[in-house]
């Protein structure tokens, strides 16, 4: 296959490669090497307050100990359901920590949608805010969950910002529907009971799961794409060699912050905004509701992001805002499309208010997610999905499986380091959309 779009790598300087690291790696040790490399610097922005990579080392340590009290083996998933909290990093990187592997969980799904998941993955244990939790009370015993731990909002604000905070969500907007889940753990008891010092940390590689995510179930019941550190390790290193020309080779500025207003259970999110931003050390800016613009555009003037990354529904929403007009901008360099397609008038609005251009990516769930982008340095909004990242070939393929003539439509099929392992206990499945020379088909048409 002729690579043409190295071509275009050359004039915006795109490296052709990235080196994945040695096999005995895993993210673990790449966020460990952070957190003493990152220290004092903010790695999560919630509700005014700040956790450190120091605090987030601490605390994930202490989760990931908790769970091996637990006598979870090596490889037990772990599902987690909350919307962008300060716990959802912890808990995460607490799982990935203690060898475990990690099912992100959609916090609005229903009693069936969650009791589905939760036997196909298999997960003996929950992690979920007390917001949902009498979804999972209404199917307790109807799934392999054995340890449950329910966190609240304020868990992680202070004594009484947090407690403060608990009380106008259960009492003032009566936002918690009563719940009753025996035996669960609250997530402070967790951390308070965890003694860090027993902690051992696991014997990983690139070739172990890290994460299930869900597809969106479109083309037939929910599926588990299974993700292993190779996949993640690699789309970090390949994301990193396409945004180094808006954020340099280096580590991030120290002031470099990430709008997170995407749900960190989606995986655009979780990889692009979470992973990406303990791996530069920029600060995540989470944001739980992107839904309330105001206090979306609160959050944008205190702390002006650097990267935005959303979807056209958020980009269009602040472009129509006047207070979001008037916010400095200056400190933006880069705002990021994926999930659906940019509107041209959208990315226009947003070039002529904030100066930045949306770059659109491309990716599913099956490729961790991003396989191409448009170069940062494009001055212009192209209304396309850009050029593949380093390592990631892209070939459209007719229904044979053999590859179109240049400019014919055919299925877009994707083969890189970031292509899952499969679906997970679905090996019939996962037969239907991979070649035999590894390619990816994607279901979508280009």
């Amino acid at each position: 296959m002729e690579k043409i779009w190295f071509a275009e790598y050359q004039k915006t300087g795109i490296p052709e490669t990235v080196a994945l690291p040695a096999e005995n790696t895993s993210l673990v040790d790449i966020f460990e090497r952070n957190f003493q490399k990152f220290g004092s610097r903010d790695a999560f922005i919630f509700m005014d307050k700040v956790l450190t990579f120091n605090e987030l080392e601490v605390a994930s340590r202490k989760f990931a100990a908790y769970l091996q009290s637990l006598g979870l083996a090596k490889g037990t998933r772990v599902a987690v359901m909350m919307p962008n909290v300060f716990q959802y990093p912890v808990v995460a990187l607490g799982v990935f920590r203690a060898g475990l592997v990690l099912v992100n969980v959609n916090p609005l799904y229903t009693a069936r949608e969650l009791e589905h998941q939760l036997n196909d993955s298999g997960a003996e244990a929950l992690v979920i805010i007390e917001n949902f939790a009498s979804v999972y009370q209404s199917i307790i015993g109807k799934t392999p969950v054995k340890h449950v731990v329910v966190a609240s909002v304020g868990d992680m604000l202070g004594t009484l910002k947090g407690t403060l905070v608990n009380f106008v969500l259960r009492k003032v907007r009566k936002q918690i529907p009563a719940w009753n889940i025996p035996g669960h753990t609250k997530f402070n008891a967790a951390l308070n009971k965890a003694n860090p010092s027993n902690y051992k940390r696991p014997s990983l590689t690139l070739s172990d799961t890290a994460v299930l995510q869900y597809t969106g179930g479109t083309t037939g019941v929910s599926k588990g794409a299974e993700l292993t550190h190779r996949n993640l390790v690699a789309n970090l290193l390949q994301c990193e060699a396409i945004f180094s020309s808006k954020f340099g080779a280096s580590d991030s500025a120290k002031g470099d912050r990430i709008v997170c207003a995407l749900p960190l259970y989606h995986i655009f999110a979780f990889m692009v905004c979470a992973l990406y931003g303990m791996y530069k050390g920029q600060a995540n800016i989470l944001i739980p509701n992107p839904r309330d613009l105001p206090a979306v555009v609160g959050e944008l003037r205190k702390y002006q992001p650097s990267f935005f990354p959303a979807v056209n529904t958020l980009f269009n929403a602040l472009v129509n805002n006047e207070e979001f007009k008037q916010l400095d901008h200056s400190n933006l360099k880069m705002a990021m499309g994926g999930g659906m397609a940019v509107l041209p008038s959208t990315a226009a609005a947003w070039k002529k208010i904030t100066g930045t251009t949306i770059i659109e990516g491309y990716g599913l769930s099956e490729t961790s997610p991003v396989a191409t982008a448009n170069p940062p340095a494009t001055t212009e909004f192209s209304g396309t999905i850009g050029i593949p990242l380093p390592l990631t070939e892209v070939a459209i393929l007719d229904d044979d499986g053999n590859e179109v003539a240049l400019g014919e439509q055919g299925e877009i099929s994707i083969r890189g380091p970031q292509v899952m392992k499969g679906y997970w206990n679905r090996p019939d499945e996962t037969a239907k959309v991979m070649t035999a020379d590894n390619y990816f088909r994607t279901g979508d048409i280009g």
